[in-house]
């Protein structure tokens, strides 16, 4: 298991303990965490499990690809450099304890 931190738009932290070689995206979901709505279902068509990797892990995780890019550029919070798709991140034993911080509106 991987603890993955999600900090809410109120500053709240939840942890959670997730499967490896799931998506962060679905680690929120299977625990109920608030502010995923990931309407598509992990397809990567629809932006609306948009988070902020917190700066510490940005350089531990995948690029960006060019399909998830294009996606961040419609997300209904503000884009910034450290904006994923947790749809996007396969969670592996290398990110236990990442943190990531959940925007203020999916939709």
């Amino acid at each position: 298991m991987t603890t993955i931190t999600f900090i809410h738009p109120d500053n709240r932290s939840e942890s959670v303990d997730a499967e490896d070689d799931t998506s962060v995206m679905l680690a929120a979901l299977t625990h109920g965490v608030d502010g995923i709505v990931a309407e598509c279902g992990g397809n990567a068509v629809c932006a609306t499990c948009h988070v902020y990797i917190h700066e510490a892990w940005a350089g531990k995780l995948d690029p960006v690809s060019d399909d998830e890019d294009t996606l961040l550029d419609g997300t209904a919070s503000e884009r910034l450099p450290n904006s994923r798709l947790s749809c996007q991140i396969k969670i592996t034993p290398a990110l236990d304890g990442l943190v990531v911080r959940l925007p203020e509106r999916q939709s």
